[in-house]
């Protein structure tokens, strides 16, 4: 299998893993492969045995002239994803706080407000793909508000985002890893007047949180300041955008391939937040991330060495029993917003954009249908959701 395959359709991989004995090496991955819930759950208890250093290991390294470019920008720190220890607590306080329950909370009008606009926006046309006209503009346009960006400044920030995505792990030229480069370049420079400017007058948004949390204090930031900053806030843009994208993506995508599902759901509104964590578990939004041994050690039967790399996967755990997607099964665990130190932090932010949208859909276009049964999903394991989905009513 190909790495494109495996990660169009890496379910049979996972099924396969869940079945034998101990871990599966996948050549693919480069890495043993942690595919059962009490499996991946204990590697995400354990994090002084398996480090997150690495977590995001990229499948291409950007090439001379793209680094040519990368050097005129900020960012090329540690971000909250692959630290441990005190080093990570530091990391993630920030983003704690600025997501917190009072902070969403604060956050639904705008949600409710601009998820009222993009179904508006194409309710009459009869048919839409989803994917670029609702699921990635929303969350865009959510993050970009709780960062404090101007709203004309959030979606060129994600669009330019997604470009560092493209140049790790998308196959390019030279000219269009250049390309790439300078659209990140152009991105952290952005970042970076903001959280000067948030220096300057802080508010009570994300950004602020995130210079405060990594350069308390009130002088100007120095310049390795900025450069940390710079790269936990393009971070926060790009985690903040996918996962959510990727939920709203799979959860219609799941709700109308099976019609019942959909029925069930307009006929019983009250089982939205079931179809949430049903959504979470089955196609678990950030598929899974590395962890490096940092000792020998035996795991589930296999014997590791300090510095082999697991993928602990969160879109096989959910899948372990061989759950069929069914929004009215008892509400149970999953892990498909991690679990423990390195749970997701805006977890809660990602539900509400669900929550709201599914009851937006339930009451503006309850006839919403797959225009076909055949939906592709994207090539990558950073996160699952269908690269397009069209829809009709």
């Amino acid at each position: 299998m190909d790495l494109d395959a495996l990660y169009r359709d890496p379910h049979p991989t996972y099924a396969a893993a869940r079945l034998a004995p101990g871990l599966t090496y996948v050549p693919e991955l480069q890495a043993w492969l942690v595919s059962r819930y009490e499996d991946v759950r204990e590697v995400l208890g354990r994090p002084e045995d398996f480090s997150s250093e690495g977590a995001l290991r990229p499948d291409r390294l950007p090439r001379a002239a793209a680094l040519t470019e990368l050097v005129k920008g900020f960012g090329g720190r540690p971000t909250v994803l692959s630290r441990d220890g005190e080093e990570h607590r530091r990391l993630r306080r920030p983003l704690v706080r600025g997501l917190s329950p009072v902070r969403v909370a604060a956050a639904v009008p705008f949600i409710t407000r601009r998820a009222e606009e993009l179904v508006a926006a194409f309710a009459a046309a009869g048919r839409t793909e989803w994917m670029s006209a609702y699921a990635r503009p929303l969350a865009a346009d959510v993050i970009g508000h709780l960062m404090g960006l101007e709203e004309s400044d959030a979606r060129p920030a994600v669009a330019a985002g997604n470009r560092a995505e493209d140049l790790l792990f998308q196959p390019m030229t030279d000219d269009e890893q250049a390309a790439a480069a300078r659209d990140i370049v152009g991105l952290q420079h952005l970042l970076d007047g903001y959280a000067r400017a948030r220096r300057a007058e802080p508010r009570a948004d994300l950004t602020t949180e995130m210079v405060r949390g990594l350069a308390p204090g009130t002088e100007p930031l120095t310049t390795e300041q900025r450069h940390e900053i710079v790269a936990n806030l393009q971070n926060l843009l790009l985690a903040g955008h996918l996962t959510t994208t990727a939920l709203l993506g799979s959860a219609v995508h799941h709700l109308l391939r099976e019609r019942a599902q959909w029925e069930l759901l307009c006929a019983r509104p009250e089982l939205i937040p079931a179809a949430i964590e049903e959504t979470a578990r089955f196609e678990a939004p950030i598929q899974g991330f590395r962890r490096t041994i940092t000792r020998p050690l035996t795991f589930a039967g296999t014997a590791l060495e300090a510095g082999d790399t697991v993928f602990v996967s969160y879109g096989s755990a959910g899948r372990d029993g061989g759950a069929g997607f069914d929004i009215a099964r008892p509400p149970g665990r999953h892990l498909g917003f991690g679990h423990g130190v390195h749970g997701c932090p805006g977890s809660q932010l990602a539900r509400e954009q669900l929550r709201i949208t599914l009851e937006t859909l339930i009451r503006e276009l309850p006839g919403i249908r797959l225009e076909s049964p055949e939906v592709v999903m994207a090539p990558t394991l950073i996160h699952r959701a269908p690269e397009s989905l069209r829809l009709v009513w």
